[in-house]
């Protein structure tokens, strides 16, 4: 018996979203035309709430006043959910300081 998990643990976060995932989700509010690479402000709300239900993110609004476009998006998508975007331990903090003297 296998103790495999269908969702995905710390260690294997889920993958950034791409293009085609964007537009996927877009597509949830409804038939969309593949030429439109404008998002407006139902989708916008509609591609907030997918990612805070699948990523367990809020985006502020210095991330959503930049989402003017499906690209746009994207590319916040990849800078907030991306491994890069998790902060790390600081390195140098009170027990490397105490350590030394």
């Amino acid at each position: 018996m296998s103790n495999a998990s269908p969702l995905p643990s710390p260690a294997e976060p889920l993958a950034v979203p791409g293009r085609a995932e964007v537009i996927d989700w877009l597509s949830g509010l409804g038939e969309r035309s593949g030429e439109l690479e404008r998002i407006d402000s139902m989708e916008l709300a509609w591609l907030v709430h997918q990612v805070e239900q699948r990523y367990g993110v809020e985006l502020g609004d210095e991330y959503l006043d930049r989402i003017k476009t499906i690209d746009d998006a994207v590319a916040v998508l990849a800078e907030v959910l991306s491994p890069a975007a998790t902060p790390e331990p600081a390195l140098g903090g009170e027990a490397d300081r105490s350590s030394h003297g």
